[in-house]
């Protein structure tokens, strides 16, 4: 494809001679730059890209978008004071096809499960879907892992166009805090995105609540098309002005939850295997047998719902769908029984609201003690440490804290900072695969047992830059493995 042809299509004038060149690909990574490459060098909190700009141009690369006072050497230099901005709106009119209906979610918690229930709803309704995000891209037969939240724009962008070549039309997709920030998901019209809640996570990143917010809704304020639909949670302590961001856009809102007036929840009853809701909806009342445990499942289901809606999706359909709704890997997941029969969940909760939520969730199925097993990740924001010993202190009735992902930090500090939130009687097991099998070995006949923190992942990160190991270690695995050999 001409750069000239890119460039038109993207409205940005070429700066200076070669527009006749012919691009191959874009990539921020000067290791996959070959002959052709657009080569997007940009500062980051660890790497330089401008350092590497010379070794893209010695490689092939034809073009380099970086900030105005790079040294830009034998390619054409497209300066911008946002260089990612400018990168991914080059780099879109490349990767195309991009599937038709493309929706986004953002919020602290819940957008994996947000996204893939919105796949699942889609699938059901005889759409071609897929997923992007924290487990991957899923489609009905496929998961291929990305590692991120939300990938690099030029992976982002090229899976979109690779599934749009396998048929695929529909496409939901995580917008993290850190992918809007960094503008990983700029280009494609998106025809809806999602605002699910907010609360303390990354603040090693974004600095303050405020900022965190303001990054979340980039989603509202920029990336959702003209034109396009918010769908909004309207029960979380931001929403309200998430919404006023809705309206200072023009977009049209779907507000969702016991507040919501477009998906209104009447009414939500606890069940053995899952929950019961009664919703109203464009005058109409439907009561929905949702077979996943949890206020926050329901609220994510019914979010998912709503973008199903917003995208032209038909109620009563959507609402027959949500009925076989399946659990999302790591999302309160039962990886098994004990060998006294109390049932073994596994969650993805790292924060202290989604830690709440996981607690409050199997709280009504809990007849005898409901113990926890959780850490928190090292190299992270550090301030939710104690926060999550004060929530595992107050809603476990028995909270082991273990190692989560320690990363570059002394694991035992990390320990420290939670136990200092906690009332005393909590246990100390720094050994995750030790701590699940001290959980296990402690429940009894009703007690419920939830590991929290590492969900769906399939390693524990020890160390950092060149010194980084990646254990392998499944808390389902383990779990499975831990409740078989002490139930001998």
């Amino acid at each position: 494809m001409k750069l000239s042809s890119i460039c038109a299509a993207a409205g940005v004038a070429v700066p200076g001679p070669g527009s006749d060149a012919n691009v191959t690909g874009f990539a921020i990574d000067n290791r996959k730059v070959a002959p052709g490459t657009v080569f997007g060098a940009f500062r980051g909190s660890r790497f330089n890209g401008e350092d590497f700009i010379a070794a893209a141009v010695e490689a092939g690369a034809v073009a380099v978008v970086a900030h105005p006072d790079a040294k830009v050497e034998g390619a054409i230099h497209f300066a911008d004071e946002e260089p990612r901005r400018l990168f991914a709106r080059l780099a879109a009119p490349f990767f195309s096809p991009v599937p038709p209906t493309l929706v986004a979610v953002t919020g602290t918690n819940g957008k994996t499960s947000t996204v893939e229930l919105t796949r699942q709803l889609w699938r059901m309704a005889g759409e071609r879907a897929a997923s992007i995000g924290t487990l991957g891209v899923t489609t009905g037969n496929e998961t291929v892992s990305t590692g991120l939240t939300t990938p690099d724009i030029a992976t982002f962008l090229a899976n979109l166009s690779g599934l749009a070549r396998e048929g695929v039309t529909h496409v939901a997709y995580e917008a993290s805090s850190h992918g809007l920030s960094q503008f990983r998901i700029e280009g494609p019209r998106v025809s809806a995105g999602a605002f699910t809640n907010l609360s303390r996570d990354h603040l090693d990143y974004h600095e303050t609540m405020d900022a965190y917010f303001a990054a979340k809704m980039r989603l509202f304020d920029e990336v959702v098309s003209d034109g396009g639909t918010a769908v909004v949670w309207a029960d979380d302590a931001w929403s309200d002005k998430a919404i006023e961001h809705v309206s200072a856009r023009g977009l049209k809102a779907f507000t969702v939850g016991t507040r919501g007036s477009d998906l209104h929840l009447l009414s939500r009853t606890p069940g053995s295997l899952g929950q019961k809701l009664e919703i109203e909806h464009a005058g109409r009342t439907c009561v929905i047998d949702l077979p996943l445990i949890g206020a926050y499942q329901a609220a994510n289901a019914l979010v998912a719902a709503g973008l199903v809606l917003a995208t032209g999706g038909d109620p009563g359909a959507t609402f027959d769908a949500m009925k076989r709704l399946v659990t999302v890997r790591g999302r309160i997941e039962r990886a098994g029984l004990t060998g006294s029969g109390a049932p073994i969940y596994v969650d993805y909760a790292h924060t202290p609201d989604a830690l709440t939520a996981a607690v409050a969730a199997l709280r009504p199925h809990v007849a005898g003690r409901l113990i926890v097993v959780f850490g928190a990740g090292g190299d992270r924001d550090q301030g939710k440490r104690p926060e999550m010993g004060r929530v595992a202190s107050e809603g476990a009735d028995l909270a082991i804290v273990t190692d989560d992902n320690p990363r570059g930090e002394d694991p035992a500090a990390i320990r420290a900072m939670i136990l200092a939130g906690m009332a005393p009687g909590a246990r100390e097991v720094g050994d995750r695969r030790e701590a699940i099998g001290a959980a296990i070995a402690a429940a009894a006949e009703g007690d419920v047992v939830l590991i929290a923190g590492k969900g769906h992942e399939q390693g524990q990160i020890i160390g950092r830059g060149e010194n980084v190991r990646i254990l392998p270690f499944d808390d389902v695995t383990v779990a499975r493995e831990m409740a078989g050999t002490l139930g001998r």
